[in-house]
């Protein structure tokens, strides 16, 4: 089983920065893949950013140039730092993981982002 602890999620201006971390922990290898995800009320969930293991990353074009995911494989951890934000950054943030050891994905219990204007 795994687990994911999310942080970093708060109230900011806009223009401002966050930083948000997830650590996954338990039966838990660094063979996996990370993403955050996002949800804004009455929105579905979407991709933000993902990471590989091998360190390939992508971004939904909204958060291109602001945002930049990262990771630390050593710690199984993955960070999403997030630059100029909007107030259409606000959602409820969720930290994802796809395990290779067993072919499935956890999921974080999700972090606020206020982003006031």
């Amino acid at each position: 089983q795994v687990q994911l602890v999310e942080s970093g999620g708060g109230l900011v201006q806009a223009g401002g920065s966050l930083r948000l971390s997830c650590a996954a922990s338990g039966t838990i290898s660094s063979s996996n893949d990370m993403a955050w995800y996002r949800q804004a009320p009455g929105k579905q969930r979407e991709l933000v950013a993902g990471i590989t293991s091998g360190g390939n990353t992508n971004y939904a074009d909204s958060v291109k140039g602001r945002f930049t995911i990262s990771r630390d494989t050593a710690k199984n951890t993955v960070y999403l730092q997030m630059n100029s934000l909007k107030p259409e950054d606000t959602a409820v943030y969720y930290c994802s993981v796809y395990y290779y050891g067993d072919y499935k994905n956890y999921w974080g219990q999700g972090t606020q982002v206020t982003v006031s204007s």
